[in-house]
């Protein structure tokens, strides 16, 4: 990961913080962990009938004492009124089924136990194959999961006639950082300026501002903040440029870019686990070096399609996370792009990691003032102070859990059959 002096600081004490991963890994050689052995399995999870419905709802009300009005549909949906600010010209409601998986045994900085995580999806196979991942890492342990940075940019663009305006132009805003940091605070109660770099291209000037966001995902507090900063130095530059834009296309906004790799947008979340050689045949129905040698060989196949990091489908999992919690969908274009990367350890276990750089995500905003979604986000405990890097943990053990279960049914060759026996309605 590539960081800053500062940055690289704050992530150490940041990584004291968490469960010595050698503590965790005590459990691996167990068939069953402590934390999961006394919870029952999800009742029926390959029948769809209303009474088994029904039955899987009672076993999450059990659990977490919550009864899900609005996603069971025992209260209608609100007044159209209720989604002012979510929907123009609405004509109705598109329904999407939304499944659970766990639990899902969490061992992060904020998102710390078992979790049973709501998926929104039309695709079979996809509940079932993340639901097997989150039950293969709790039965060695669980998954460590870390929000390691974050931040959310916006680059606007200032165009000059030469190389001497943008140097002069250059030279000025460096030394307004003080009063961009203000401007800010006098527009946001929530937002900061963590941090401003510049990118010059010939006489196009792109300054990066990123901020820190809170709970929010920050996109549409980032753009009121930024556009304040620009009508301060539009007022007040020395060099005034011929025209400018609130967004250059740098920021890396809905889009994989290779910025965003490296760095981080949104949230950038690590996480991994260690699978038991037991529970890799047991559940998975393979061994380690299968799955071991499937992903290096899968590996240089993605380097040779040319794609922006290495992984398998973390959009499977994280879409179906974001339209259950009322995230914005379009992320998905940025959020998917991250690594796995899964091998053998000295104990001929498996050991499984990903990294998502670029998490644009939240808790509060947009969607997740909706009913069901916010029905989902207190499901997962995703409310108040830190529920947003909490939720970000829980997406990167979530990913890991789908990474796992897909390759591992890649690689013993039951991939296929699995799509025939939940992909069709026969």
């Amino acid at each position: 990961m590539s960081t800053s002096t500062e940055k690289a600081k704050k992530l150490l004490s940041l990584l004291s913080k968490i469960t010595p991963f050698e503590k965790v890994l005590d459990n691996v050689v167990q068939d069953t962990s402590q934390d999961i052995k006394d919870i029952p399995p999800i009742p029926h999870p390959i029948l769809w009938s209303q009474e088994a419905m029904k039955k899987r709802q009672s076993y999450i009300k059990q659990l977490t004492g919550l009864a899900l009005p609005y996603l069971t549909g025992e209260i209608p949906i609100p007044d159209s009124e209720l989604y002012r600010g979510n929907i123009e010209q609405q004509i109705g409601y598109t329904q999407i089924p939304t499944g659970i998986i766990g639990p899902l045994l969490v061992k992060g900085t904020l998102a710390q136990g078992n979790f049973y995580v709501p998926l929104a999806t039309t695709e079979g196979a996809l509940v079932a194959s993340y639901n097997r991942g989150a039950k293969a890492t709790a039965m060695c342990g669980g998954i460590v999961s870390v929000c390691l940075t974050e931040g959310i940019q916006r680059a606007p663009l200032f165009k000059f006639r030469t190389l001497q305006e943008v140097g002069k132009f250059m030279q000025w805003t460096l030394g307004q950082t003080a009063t961009f940091k203000e401007i800010v605070s006098q527009h946001s109660n929530h937002a900061q300026l963590e941090d401003m770099k510049i990118n010059m291209e010939g006489n196009h000037v792109v300054i990066v501002f990123e901020f820190y966001t809170g709970e929010a995902a920050g996109q549409n507090m980032a753009t009121i903040c930024t556009d304040a900063i620009c009508q301060y130095i539009i007022l007040n530059t020395p060099i005034q440029p011929q025209h400018w834009f609130i967004e250059s296309n740098y920021a890396g906004d809905k889009k994989a870019t290779a910025v965003s790799f490296t760095s981080v947008r949104g949230k950038k979340v690590t996480a991994e686990a260690l699978i038991s050689r037991k529970v890799v045949n047991d559940i998975l129905g393979t061994t380690p070096e299968k799955i071991a040698q499937y992903w290096q060989s899968s590996s240089v196949a993605a380097v040779q399609s040319g794609c922006i990091g290495i992984q398998g489908h973390f959009a499977n999992g994280l879409t179906a996370l974001f339209l259950a919690t009322g995230q914005d969908a379009a992320c998905i274009s940025e959020a998917y792009v991250g690594i796995t990367r899964m091998e053998v350890n000295d104990e001929h276990n498996l050991y499984v990691s990903v990294t998502l750089p670029s998490l644009v995500i939240g808790t509060v905003g947009g969607g997740t003032r909706l009913p069901t979604q916010q029905e989902c986000l207190r499901l997962l405990g995703c409310e108040g102070e830190g529920s947003a890097r909490k939720l970000a943990e829980i997406c990167g053990a979530t990913v890991l859990a789908g990474e796992l279960s897909i390759a591992a049914s890649i690689a013993c060759g039951s991939f296929s059959k699995a799509h025939k026996i939940f992909g069709r309605k026969k």
